[in-house]
């Protein structure tokens, strides 16, 4: 039976249809891993990032509320640069390729800005260092969108494969997902007295060094992936001259990716698992110091470091592979679906799970929802880039253009939105409750003294805690129900792909 029939068969039959991926779509795995690095420096970034801002509150005792707008107003910046950038990249011809000149050059800005934004002094006062870091900051973001938005765009188009794109996901997120096992130990080091007077001391000496390595890593996917060949006349060539033409051309071409319903289910289930998670993705420290450890940041030693290394560990070794398995066996929307619900389990258990942890005997058990929590974001990244890596095809055959650039940035754009959102509301959150209150109280203690034993704290760290599970747990619901409507299958994308190189034949 031909592809064709069989495709028109499931489809009336509503099956799962699978195809087997041919040779010459399978990328070589030093490819997968060059592409994986780039991610590992664009993952670090964002790991790093969140360590370091909780040096902004606990080492330079800057005001909650100051560190949600340093958290929110640059990541905007970045929101509305990406797309621009997205469109840069998919108009631009050079010797060297359309994605791979402005990844080098992204990551040696980032990796340059870094390292000056964190040389942050307590003497300097609040308002100095408040801007300093806003305008340093600035300069990191676009840096960041240089590097980081041609970066996706390659990962989409190295295959036109259904499932071969979810390796190339997996391989990417598995290599990624280290940068989230080694970020939390650099809050060890910054706070180690043995090492550093200060964490402000501490995060000036780290920033060097972590700025440095994501740059040298940053590079290699600039060096040794190959980028896919476009057919004559598939892209407008940028100009100054034609500077009017080519915003019109920007302006319409997003406009095109959100009447891309497909796209638009993906990018509104991603802003909402990924902006809950990342509301809450802070209150896990605090929730550990202040309700574990009485507020005592030297008692805690190295159990929130050990909390974020398991999740991400969990990531790597359990969720990445079972959801890359599960996504070919049962497709990618339910895959997705499944996940999201597993998560949502980890995440109730979470009370229980700290309950636990206050017994110093079962102290470990904090650590019991880590593997069914993870499967919120680790699944969610494998998949959903893989499924916009599919939309493009889509988008091919309505605009007759490849535009992995764009897609990539208004999909990373609702990525960074919903960390600008949840910046703001992270802050908003820690000040309605009274943080500052509590920092009071764990200041105020006598020798022998429990913040347990005391109502009004015990009421700001309840407080955090139902937020850590409430928020998203509502999110991952709702993004399940946007997803229960998508319908871009295997067998759906198996058509388009084949009415493409009908079209246009297969790109080199």
């Amino acid at each position: 039976m031909s592809d064709a029939i069989k495709t028109a068969d499931a489809v009336a039959r509503d099956e799962v249809v699978h195809y087997a991926t041919a040779q010459e779509d399978k990328v070589p795995l030093l490819q997968k891993i060059a592409f994986g690095v780039g991610s590992l420096a664009n993952q670090l970034f964002s790991a790093a990032l969140g360590v370091f801002m909780v040096v902004l509150v606990m080492g330079l005792g800057m005001d909650p509320l100051l560190v949600g707008i340093l958290g929110a107003v640059p990541r905007i910046f970045d929101a509305i640069t990406d797309p621009l950038m997205g469109y840069i990249s998919d108009n631009s011809r050079t010797r060297f390729g359309r994605r791979r000149p402005f990844i080098f050059a992204g990551a040696v800005i980032t990796g340059a800005a870094f390292m000056l934004m964190w040389q942050l002094y307590p003497e300097n006062g609040e308002s100095y260092n408040f801007v300093y870091f806003l305008v340093l900051s600035l300069l990191f973001y676009l840096g960041y969108t240089i590097f980081a938005t041609p970066l996706i765009a390659l990962g989409y188009e190295m295959s036109p494969d259904f499932h071969e794109r979810t390796r190339i996901m997996a391989v990417s997120q598995w290599i990624g997902q280290l940068a989230w096992v080694i970020a939390p130990w650099f809050w060890v080091v910054i706070y180690d007295p043995s090492l550093f007077s200060s964490a402000a001391e501490g995060a000036r000496e780290m920033a060097i060094w972590v700025g440095l390595f994501c740059l040298v890593l940053g590079v290699i996917p600039a060096l040794f992936c190959k980028e896919r060949v476009l057919p004559a006349r598939a892209a407008e060539a940028l100009s100054l001259s034609s500077l009017r033409d080519t915003m019109v051309k920007f302006f319409t071409g997003i406009w095109q990716t959100f009447k891309c319903l497909p796209f638009v289910q993906l990018c509104s289930a991603t802003f909402l698992v990924f902006n809950g998670f990342q509301t809450v993705a802070q209150f896990s420290f605090f929730i550990i110091v202040f309700y574990v450890f009485n507020g005592d940041q030297g008692a805690a030693g190295t159990w929130p470091a050990w909390f974020g290394t398991i999740s991400s560990l969990c990531t790597c070794l359990l969720v990445i592979p079972f959801i890359t398995k599960l996504s070919q066996k049962m497709d990618k929307k339910n895959a997705f679906i499944v996940a999201t619900l597993i998560s949502i389990v980890g995440y109730v258990m979470r009370w229980w799970a700290f309950e636990q942890a206050l017994n110093e005997e079962t102290r470990w058990m904090m650590f019991v929802s880590l593997p069914l929590m993870t499967f919120g974001i680790g699944g969610l990244f494998t998949i959903m880039m893989s499924m916009t890596a599919d939309v493009c095809d889509l988008d091919e055959l309505n605009t007759g253009e490849r535009r992995e650039g764009i897609f990539g940035a208004v999909y990373w754009w609702f990525v960074k939105l919903g960390t600008a959102i949840a910046a703001l509301l992270s802050g908003y959150i820690l000040s309605a409750i009274g943080y500052s209150r509590l920092e009071e109280l764990r200041s105020g203690l006598q020798a022998g003294e429990q913040l347990l034993n005391m109502p009004e704290a015990v009421e700001i760290m309840n407080l955090m805690r139902i937020g850590d599970i409430a928020v998203p747990v509502v999110t991952a619901l709702l993004a399940i129900w946007v997803m229960c409507k998508y319908d871009f299958t295997e067998a759906r994308a198996h058509e388009v792909r084949a009415e493409l190189e009908k079209r246009r034949g297969k790109l080199a």
